[in-house]
């Protein structure tokens, strides 16, 4: 019996590999799998742990590394409740389809074709070629380019993502954005996709094999492209799991278009991003945050049904045709013609019913068949539903050089580049947030690295896998901002997120006595009936509490937040 560290060392896998490989467990695993390939008496069983949506990444590649070159794969799923009589069974399987092996093996090999069962293992040789299992990457090309490849983009924030479609076409590219509501992209990543791994992993793909499936577009003329964030997380690998499904139906020429930092093997040559079409990336998110925020601050309280969905459209579509040439100063008429609509639009009895945030993974967070419409369910049970917004996340992901200085060190490049893209971006949002604070209604957002002091006392800020240590924030803000309730949105097999979402919630509430916070969980087999009556719960409470503390509902407030003291 060996252990994956006693012969990692001797063999290394052939690359590049499907997936990125940037864990020292999960490196050493393929390695020792690729060792296991060169030798007829050794053979590898993997254990897995149950709920450990990294870990699930691993199983598929070992097993590709051990199949391409003729070997059994079997892995053992373990947690607390495993039965240890089934993973007996499955070892003695094991052990008897190795055995089988060996005697074919040993035939093959055999001039006479006689192989006697207590001879096999001797007579094998000790060593076997190997089949190389690197991964071949179909890159995007200029020639693709030119020719208008259709390029599907899953969704993931719908109100964003319209925007950003606008800027990718502008570019020349033909860019199609995924439906937002999509109950079959679910049961397509089902199908295609580790069920182990995380939920967000499953829809991400689903979404794209389910159009590829469709029959719509032409396959020889289409590519997929997916943000790849570079963190550690199962997101870098939503380009991994992309590319096994689409081999898996027989779509390997399909390329897969990675859009996140350099430095991971993604060299597209048709696929650049200037600087331009950066800043107008960035000023579409920027506009997304103000537009969602507007509309959700006003559609629970309009006088006239359906006038804030009205307002929203209007200003959408003409978001989305200055998106192209958007510069600074048409940010800001943009911003402050639509905050003054919305300011003006007709409400009745405002702020008037409790505030309830919205956090959590950014994709339940924002995606609407993800969450199964928690901004609408919110809404229709008497509350103002308060999403935090995208840009955020994007100020956390490049914050960390400056924020591990203290814990961690960093070098003087590092921190001062990461503090100038920090400044960057807060000078690119700061007409939005003039505006917004302004405003008779809106809010400006808080400062990232004021964020970041708002979490430190209750977690680590070196907690940054996954949404880290901003979801943490985005909850005392939420509180402090007048929304002490909370829904905080949880994937299955999302472990980074259950630390720093779930695992805070009880000191929260100690630091906080008026904080009413329920984490929900979501998956595709989770009960919908359990998640609504987990949030309505939450919302009775929130309603009560908002009764003694106002005298009723359908009283009229200010725009000042009462501040939920410790």
């Amino acid at each position: 019996m060996l252990t994956e560290d006693s012969i990692a060392h001797l063999a290394k896998p052939d690359r590049p590999i499907r997936v990125v490989d940037q864990w020292m467990y999960h490196s050493r695993l393929y390695r020792a799998a690729k060792y296991t390939t060169t030798r007829n008496d050794l053979d590898l069983i993997q254990l897995n742990s149950f709920g450990c949506g990294l870990d699930a990444l691993t199983t598929d590649q070992v097993q590709e590394i051990l199949e391409t070159a003729g070997k059994v794969y079997t892995v053992l799923k373990i947690d607390e409740v495993s039965n240890l009589g089934a993973a007996r069974i499955r070892v003695r399987s094991l052990m008897a389809a190795l055995e089988d092996k060996r005697i074919e093996l040993l035939k093959a090999s055999s001039e006479e074709n006689e192989a006697l069962e207590g001879e096999t293992e001797q007579k094998l040789p000790t060593y076997r070629e190997s089949a190389s299992s690197a991964f071949k990457k179909v890159r995007f090309t200029q020639e693709m380019k030119d020719k208008k490849y259709t390029i599907l983009s899953p969704q993931m924030a719908p109100i964003h993502f319209d925007l950003l479609r606008e800027v990718f076409n502008a570019e020349g590219y033909n860019f199609v954005l995924l439906p937002s509501v999509d109950q079959g992209a679910v049961e397509a990543g089902l199908k295609y996709v580790n069920n182990d791994i995380c939920y967000p992993s499953i829809l991400v793909t689903g979404q794209i094999m389910e159009a590829v499936m469709s029959g719509k577009y032409d396959m020889d003329n289409t590519a997929v492209i997916i943000t790849q964030t570079g963190g550690a997380c199962r997101a870098t690998n939503y380009i991994a799991l992309i590319r096994k499904a689409l081999k898996d139906v027989g779509l390997e020429h399909v390329p897969v278009i990675a859009l996140g930092p350099s430095g991971l093997d993604e060299h597209n040559e048709g696929f650049k991003v200037s600087l331009d079409l950066l800043k107008r990336a960035i000023y579409a998110i920027l506009y997304g945050d103000v537009i969602m925020q507007t509309l959700y601050r006003t559609r629970p309280y309009e006088a006239k049904p359906g006038s804030a969905d009205a307002l929203y459209d209007s200003w959408m579509a003409k978001a989305e045709a200055m998106m192209g040439d958007i510069t600074r100063a048409k940010f800001r008429k943009l911003v402050q013609d639509t905050v003054d609509d919305f300011d003006n639009l007709e409400l009745v009895n405002d702020r008037s019913k409790p505030r309830v945030g919205v956090v959590g993974e950014i994709l339940v967070k924002f995606h609407p068949t993800a969450n199964n419409q928690v901004v609408k369910v919110i809404e229709s049970e008497g509350c103002e539903a308060v999403v935090p917004g995208l840009a955020d996340f994007f100020l956390y992901s490049i914050s960390g050089n400056v924020n591990w200085v203290d814990e961690l060190g960093t070098s003087f490049s590092k921190y001062f580049g990461a503090k100038f893209g920090i400044n960057l971006l807060e000078w690119m949002r700061k007409p939005a947030d003039d505006i917004l604070r302004a405003s008779k209604r809106f809010e400006a957002p808080v400062p990232i690295l004021n964020m970041a002091d708002k979490a430190k006392d209750v977690i680590s800020l070196c907690n940054t896998a996954g949404e880290g240590w901003l979801l943490t924030a985005e909850m005392i803000d939420l509180i402090e901002q007048g929304a002490p309730n909370i829904v905080c949105t949880q994937p299955f097999a999302c472990l980074p997120n259950h630390i720093v979402g779930k695992a805070v919630i009880k000191e929260l509430r100690k630091r906080y006595p008026k904080s009413n916070i329920v984490a929900v969980d979501y998956d595709p087999g989770a009960s919908e009936v359990n998640q609504l009556n987990r949030i309505k719960l939450m919302i009775a409470v929130a309603k009560n509490n908002f009764i003694e503390e106002h005298g009723e509902l359908g009283t009229v407030h200010t725009k000042e937040p009462e501040k939920a003291l410790k």
